[in-house]
């Protein structure tokens, strides 16, 4: 189950759909769907995918031993986020200012990854700025506020709302001439900067693993969450170059990926 673009409404509406036909497993991809089929069964079995979060949010009591109705496979470990700035200010020395954009009600976990962006900043001069997003107007005045002097970079929080306006947060970027990180490599493959994260269709081939164990008789309150075991850097040179900016052959010579 996937694909709520982070409209809370809409992924109401798939989980109640989804529930009435009575399946023997769900799979639910992001914070949006997981919570809406949990409001809408204590029974069915869920596995989750690409949730940063799952304690935090309420949908476990632990890794070692979930409970209820849910288990799953978690998208990222909070401590990234300083990767990312590591990464922004790698690429632009110059770093002055970078802004943190995020969806309140897509990413509620966004302030963990801001809890370890904020010392990196401090001990490098860099101002951050944390900035909800809400619609379009939203995004264009939060790029727009970072862009020009002293040199401005942006981290976008790897949500469902941001996922779904990747497009736009790209096109922006480069119209704000701001070196941007993401944390899923489709968004590089659109035309971002960079990305640094989970490889992310490793953790899909991850779940069927538990759907399978489930609908042998496992009781997913039994099955462990799993973290990431494969992360990724991928650089869209093309991109770099519409920016002007030079990539340094230490970071070249670090990336999964390139893309030219």
């Amino acid at each position: 189950m996937g694909g709520s673009g982070g409209d809370a409404a809409q992924a109401n509406t798939k989980a109640a759909e989804l529930v009435s036909q009575k399946p023997e497993v769900i799979v639910a991809n992001g914070t949006l769907l997981l919570a809406a089929v949990r409001n809408e069964t204590s029974t069915i079995p869920i596995v989750f995918v690409v949730i940063a979060d799952p304690i935090g949010q309420g949908f476990v009591s632990s890794f070692a031993h979930p409970g209820g109705n849910i288990t799953g496979f978690t998208s990222f470990e909070f401590g990234i986020g300083a990767k990312w700035l590591e990464l922004v200010k790698e690429i632009l020395p110059e770093l002055g200012r970078i802004a943190f954009i995020f969806n309140p009600e897509a990413g509620p976990f966004a302030e963990k990854f801001v809890q370890s962006i904020e010392p990196l900043a401090h001990s490098l001069g860099v101002r951050l700025m944390v900035t909800p997003t809400r619609d379009a107007d939203e995004i264009d005045r939060a790029l727009a506020a970072v862009s020009g002097e002293p040199k401005g970079g942006l981290i976008v929080n790897p949500d469902a709302f941001t996922n779904a306006n990747r497009g736009l947060i790209i096109s922006l970027a480069a119209r704000y001439r701001l070196p941007a990180t993401y944390g899923l490599r489709f968004c590089v493959a659109d035309g971002g900067l960079l990305s640094y994260g989970p490889e992310f269709y490793e953790t899909w081939r991850r779940a069927p693993s538990y759907v399978d164990k489930i609908l042998k008789g496992a009781n997913p309150g039994d099955l462990p969450i799993q973290q990431p075991t494969k992360f990724e850097l991928i650089i869209n040179l093309k991109t770099a170059k519409a920016l002007s900016l030079t990539i340094p052959p230490q970071l070249l010579d670090r990336a999964d990926e390139l893309i030219e």
